[in-house]
């Protein structure tokens, strides 16, 4: 008896097996498990917002209450200073100004000035930027120079690199703070730039350094041919296409920079100070002033959460599959 013939497979029909699509119940399991991920993250998020609109009482009430009058309290005293009075003297003020004088008075206290929050909110804006923006300039530059030209002892320059950034930074924190107060940049902006980008600029190099490498050279090959310079098809060929890597490895960046605190803490008291070091020390009456710790927490997230959720397609291409592949 012979043997059964095997039908041949048309000729142009490829016969390699596809991935298999996931089943119906992989699905409902890999969702939920993504919905009870996302909610055990959000919770810490929520409870510091929901802290923000609670009177001070409330916020260390035991049991913790999850309804409340809410109230704009711990804003006002984020942003303001405060001195208890009498209460005759406080009746004997005019009529309040706005909300937050009102709520004060409420406390028999009124306003003496400003906190200084917003400074060193914005103090947190300049830094963050200013040394994302010098990273990410120094280390699309450095990355091309390693992925196009032949580097000497280019493996052990990248190990190098890479090397700064297997120890914590605040192990050389002393050296550091030595250095800055020789060179007067203790307490400086511009100080506090450039150590960031001395910290970021390792990750920059070697995360542009693989987007690079996927643009293909005969891109840039082609437009000199055309009579492009090198610097001219750099900025035209290679930063089009290496987009989606500057974008993601900005927000890395950012990210570090704008959440520091060890630095801040050791190198910053006044003129330079972050937000960080500052919102652990809002002082209320009585202690901690919780209600404008998490006020000024929740204020503090929402840039590096607005340019995250606007980069955001970048930033999954970009962490997954790179800029171009051959």
């Amino acid at each position: 008896m012979t043997a059964p013939a095997v039908a041949a497979a048309p000729r142009g029909i490829s016969t390699a097996h596809s991935i298999a699509e996931p089943s119906a119940r992989a699905k409902w399991i890999a969702a939920v498990l993504v919905v009870i991920y996302a909610v055990v993250s959000m919770v810490p998020l929520v409870w510091i917002f929901l802290t923000g609109f609670k009177s001070p009482p409330d916020s260390i009430s035991y049991p913790p209450k999850v309804i409340f009058a809410p109230t704009l309290e711990g804003y006002c005293n984020l942003f303001t200073t405060r001195t208890r009075q009498t209460p005759e003297y406080v009746k004997s003020l005019p009529p309040a100004n706005d909300l937050c004088d009102e709520i004060t008075r409420q406390r028999n206290m009124v306003i003496a000035g400003r906190s200084n929050y917003a400074p060193r909110f914005l103090n947190s804006l300049i830094i963050a930027f200013g040394s994302t923006a010098l990273s990410v300039l120094l280390g699309t530059a450095a990355a091309y120079a390693f992925s196009r030209f032949k580097v000497p002892l280019k493996d052990d320059l990248l190990f190098f690199i890479l090397s700064t950034r297997m120890m914590p930074p605040i192990a050389v924190a002393i050296p550091i703070y030595l250095m800055f107060r020789e060179l007067g940049l203790s307490d400086t902006k511009l100080g506090m730039i450039l150590l960031y980008t001395s910290v970021n600029v390792s990750l920059a190099i070697w995360l542009l350094k693989g987007f690079i490498d996927e643009i293909p050279r005969e891109y840039e090959e082609a437009a000199m041919i055309d009579g492009y310079t090198r610097l001219h098809a750099f900025f035209k060929v290679v930063l089009p296409q290496a987009t989606t890597g500057i974008v993601a490895t900005a927000i890395f960046c950012l990210i570090f920079a704008w959440n520091e605190y060890a630095f801040a803490v050791l190198l910053t008291s006044g003129d330079a100070q972050t937000a960080p070091p500052f919102i652990p020390i809002i002082i209320g009456e009585g202690g901690q002033d919780w209600p404008a710790v998490a006020a000024g927490s929740t204020l503090f997230l929402i840039p590096i959460l607005v340019f995250t959720v606007l980069l955001r397609r970048h930033l999954l291409r970009g962490i997954t599959f790179g800029a171009v592949r051959k």
